[in-house]
């Protein structure tokens, strides 16, 4: 027989206008050593779950004003709290609700009268899940921070990665990608450049043209950033941004040599903003272009085959449009 999981305690938020039903529920868990938090209705429940950023919420389905529905799919919408398991009690036993419940983003379902044993055992389970999730995000959070880092480095790109998110974001907005993919563009943004951890400061800050060793150092930071990266399934899907955002249409770019839409495509798309954001960003080297000169050499890149054609010409459109969020650049 395996050892049993260890017993975690945890913060729960409790949601039910019937206050018997609660203090039942309350009772239970605070004997088995949680924290509880009590709300009487839907909006109640949102204040506390943004103030105490409780472990689980349990939302009764029937609450006046806002039903457990509504609530959990408020939850499910916000970034601060879309990650925290919600359970729904009801006594509603129809297929509907369920898949009602599962398209609100509720993470189980408990069934009115309540089983205790069932209760705490869920509860458990759920804290097991969060806990590795907190850990997952912790994880995240310390590369991003390195991202970030790497950027105050050199004083003359402050600002940049975020710009890039905005940027890639807009444009795969633009292209109609799907939710999942337009975050993926958000987090690229600020983590393709996060390999540059390993370029020394001589080379990155360089004022003038770098030597050829000094160049075959810069072009292993997609790589590095890559293995960075890799520990962290949810980073899955910017790891190919991090690689492949200095790859060519025509095989010419770096570190793979890869061709055409061989190039993932999230990659393809941060590879034009970072060029349109080097450009108009004031460099050691360089002063900072206009944002009409900058379109000007990605259509110039499209012409010696670079890039994609209907990928420059959307984001140029959206610049020369006004639709690009650009702020503090030369015009």
């Amino acid at each position: 027989m395996g050892q049993p999981f260890p017993k975690r305690v945890g913060r729960i938020l409790i949601a039910d206008d019937v206050r018997a039903q609660v203090e039942f529920l309350a009772g239970l868990l605070e004997q088995d050593g949680h924290t509880v938090f009590r709300a009487r209705d839907g909006s109640e429940a949102l204040e506390i779950a943004s103030r105490q950023q409780p472990d689980v919420v349990l939302l009764d389905v029937m609450m006046p004003h806002q039903t457990g529905f509504e609530v959990c799919r408020a939850l499910k919408s916000d970034p601060a709290t879309r990650l925290i398991p919600v359970v729904l009690v009801t006594s509603l036993q129809g297929s509907s609700d369920r898949i009602r419940g599962l398209e609100a983003g509720a993470d189980d379902f408990l069934s009115k009268p309540v089983n205790a044993h069932e209760f705490l055992a869920r509860v458990r389970s759920l804290l097991r899940i969060k806990r590795f999730t907190d850990d997952l995000e912790s994880a995240e959070s310390v590369i991003l921070s390195l991202a970030l880092t790497i950027e105050a480095r050199d004083t003359y790109t402050d600002g940049h990665c975020h710009r890039l998110a905005a940027y890639a974001a807009a444009l795969g907005e633009a292209l109609h990608l799907d939710e999942e993919e337009v975050e993926a563009l958000r987090q690229g943004g600020v983590l393709h450049d996060l390999g540059k951890i390993g370029v020394p400061d001589s080379t990155l800050l360089k004022a003038g043209a770098l030597t050829r060793s000094e160049f075959e150092t810069v072009k292993q930071h997609p790589v590095v950033g890559d293995r960075l990266c890799g520990p962290l399934r949810s980073l899955k899907r910017v790891r190919p941004i991090v690689r492949h955002h200095h790859e060519h249409f025509d095989g010419s770019g770096y570190p793979d040599g890869l061709r055409g839409d061989d190039i993932p495509l999230l990659a393809q798309i941060m590879g034009i903003v970072d060029v349109f954001g080097a450009l108009t960003t004031e460099r050691p080297y360089k002063p900072a272009e206009s944002v009409d000169v900058a379109c000007r050499a990605l259509e110039d890149e499209l012409a010696a085959g670079w890039r994609r054609a209907d990928l420059v010409e959307t984001f140029v459109g959206l610049v020369r449009d006004g639709r690009m969020p650009i702020s503090e650049q030369k015009m």
